[in-house]
């Protein structure tokens, strides 16, 4: 009875073990914390696994993670790496080891700071300057603090580290909390503030649906000047922070389909693939609606969008 016992456990063990190695993906995309993302992975995901019948995984994960994990080879794509946010992981990835390859995805972007329009009637502001007067600044006091309050993107965002520099550049960091949370809470936030009539003011972007959503106004800055934006990649060592200026507006964004070239060597019908694929911001504008607002899973939207962008996916794989 013993040994039939031991037996048994070795062969589960065995079939454990064999079956890990049988399942391991094809491919890894990696998922960043934000809508368009989301819905680019699941529909290169079914995508990948429909055309090309290959095994493809999803993983959760951080701009940083993604990107070391692609210079590993435990991750092979990054659906949406955002540039000059991630600016720092291209010069040590793409330009440095030459571990990771970009291709922009034919969609811009769009990063400023806004406010409803409901707030910008109610406060009269309309510049991002205007935050570093304590008087208007007071006029965004959620919490009772004495201070106003900011949302400047979730953690792990690129953009994050950056609005942080820009607060401090335009000085405003001394008088308005900067809050650093996911998306979905911080929408919220934004909806809740429309409904009850209270000011809000809060880190925006395109693509995105928010502004379908909302009657918004973007504060005004200073044009971007490349040399007025100084960006010190957050470290933990001291002096990364005041080390870094950026007073005026973000440039223009390009986002990028990024890949490992290990993939070149072990998948070359997926890296062919991604060379093919364009979306436009108003596409990827209608995906976070749809996951956003909609609440559609993103498997189930991928499934939808494939079907009925069938002849786009076809030239994917020419």
């Amino acid at each position: 009875m013993k040994f039939h016992r031991s037996f048994l456990l070795c062969h589960t063990l065995v079939l454990s073990l064999t079956g890990s190695a049988a399942l391991a993906a094809d491919v890894v995309i990696g998922v960043p914390n934000w809508p368009s993302v989301q819905a680019t992975a699941h529909i290169f995901k079914q995508a990948i696994e429909d055309r090309l019948e290959l095994e493809v995984e999803l993983r959760n994960a951080t701009n940083e993670v993604v990107f070391k994990e692609m210079d590993a080879g435990t991750i092979h794509i990054h659906p949406e790496a955002w540039l000059p946010n991630l600016d720092h992981l291209k010069r040590q990835y793409v330009d440095g080891k030459k571990s990771i390859r970009m291709h922009a995805n034919g969609a811009t972007g769009t990063q400023a700071t806004c406010v409803t329009k409901g707030t910008a009637e109610r406060t009269g502001i309309t510049d991002l300057s205007q935050l570093r007067d304590p008087e208007m600044a007071a006029r965004f006091d959620r919490d009772g603090d004495g201070k106003g309050d900011l949302w400047i993107g979730a953690k792990g965002w690129g953009s994050t580290p950056i609005e942080q520099i820009r607060a401090r550049s335009y000085g405003y960091d001394k008088t308005m909390s900067l809050k650093v949370m996911d998306e979905p809470a911080a929408l919220a936030e934004v909806d809740a503030a429309v409904t009850a009539k209270q000011n809000i003011v809060f880190f925006c972007y395109t693509p995105h649906h928010m502004f379908a959503v909302h009657d918004l106004v973007t504060l005004k800055e200073p044009a971007h000047d490349p040399k007025s934006w100084i960006i010190v990649p957050p470290s933990p060592t001291p002096g990364w922070l005041e080390k870094s200026s950026a007073g005026v507006a973000w440039e223009a964004a390009e986002l990028n389909i990024s890949y490992a070239t290990t993939l070149e060597r072990q998948q070359p019908e997926v890296v062919a693939m991604l060379s093919n694929i364009s979306l436009s911001s108003d596409v990827l504008s209608t995906m976070t609606y749809a996951l956003a607002v909609e609440q559609k899973a993103p498997a189930v939207f991928a499934a939808e969008w494939l079907e009925q962008n069938a002849a786009t996916v076809d030239g994917w794989f020419k």
